[in-house]
């Protein structure tokens, strides 16, 4: 039976950091490879940590330079050939594992893999289904995103893409998604296998602002890889507008809804049908610039209220 190493970065997130530990542990695959970084936290994390150190295939709590670094130390520990990471906010849903690993078992050829997921509150109040679409390399560089706690993906894949690039600290997981479908065939597994929470202090709330600007870094470095240069050129309208639209997406989180509305524009100009697929970042931000944000918060009410 194959091996999988799940890594867990954490730091100062003892609020879901046992939830999320339980999430792996609780799995009903039985070679599981747990290892879990934590940024030398000072919130009692590391308590948590040790609770469950003898079901760790190993543990460490030092001071690291950011989620990628850290995640990078667990992948050179890691010896499955599977391997996966799990945010210590984030959390997976039952059978998950063993569902992603007959996946890679019938499907030889395919590099990586990623289900639909939950999104939940701090509260771990489901909010949200996020189901993906199968998508192709020309869709990664135009930013259809995939939920990164339900992507699992060979080792062997992992090593020839180089890793994760630390000069990334938000678009991180994307930009290795990228490389690694370079190395083979990713595949869309329409089953719910994890839930991704959204919270005040997520990075994805807390720093929204920040995610646009390594959209476009992330095209610059496709610009200069030979290959990518290749599938890129003929849709690279397309990608800029879609850049742009993420940035207009991650402004309107951050709440900045003036610059949202200029960064959706700018997406409008260079390639309409890709501006015009996301109407609602433009009127979510025009409704917070006329001081009309509490509409928007209940129509986001509403759909929460869905899943009650």
């Amino acid at each position: 039976m194959t091996l999988i190493s799940i890594i867990t970065p954490s730091y100062n997130q003892a609020k879901y950091l046992e939830q999320t530990i339980q999430s792996v542990l609780t799995q009903d695959y039985p070679r599981i490879e747990y290892i879990v970084i934590d940024g030398a936290s000072t919130d009692g994390s590391v308590d948590i940590i040790k609770k469950y150190q003898n079901k760790l295939a190993y543990w460490v709590s030092e001071k690291d330079k950011g989620q990628a670094e850290a995640i990078n130390k667990g992948f050179a520990k890691a010896t499955g050939d599977i391997v996966a990471w799990l945010n210590s906010d984030d959390y997976y849903l039952p059978n998950a594992i063993s569902s992603a690993m007959k996946v890679f078992d019938e499907n030889p050829d395919v590099v990586l893999i990623y289900g639909n997921m939950l999104a939940v509150d701090e509260n771990g109040t489901t909010f949200n289904t996020l189901a993906y679409r199968q998508l192709t390399l020309e869709d990664l560089l135009c930013f259809q995103i995939i939920g990164q706690p339900a992507v699992f993906m060979r080792r062997s894949a992992l090593e020839k893409s180089g890793g994760l690039d630390t000069n990334f600290h938000f678009m991180l997981d994307h930009h290795l998604w990228i490389k690694i479908t370079q190395q083979g065939k990713i595949l869309h597994v329409n089953q719910l296998w994890a839930a991704a929470r959204y919270h005040p202090e997520a990075k994805n709330r807390a720093k929204a602002s920040q995610f646009g600007r390594e959209a476009f870094q992330i095209l610059e470095s496709a610009r200069a890889d030979e290959s990518l240069a290749r599938v890129l050129n003929p849709i690279s309208r397309r990608a800029t507008a879609s850049a742009h639209r993420v940035n207009a997406r991650y402004l309107l989180d951050g709440d900045q809804p003036a610059p949202a509305i200029i960064a959706w524009a700018r997406a409008f100009f260079i390639h309409p049908p890709t501006a015009l697929a996301r109407m609602n970042i433009l009127a979510s931000s025009i409704l917070n610039v006329l001081g009309l944000k509490k509409i928007r918060e209940k129509i986001l009410q509403r759909r929460k209220a869905r899943y009650f």
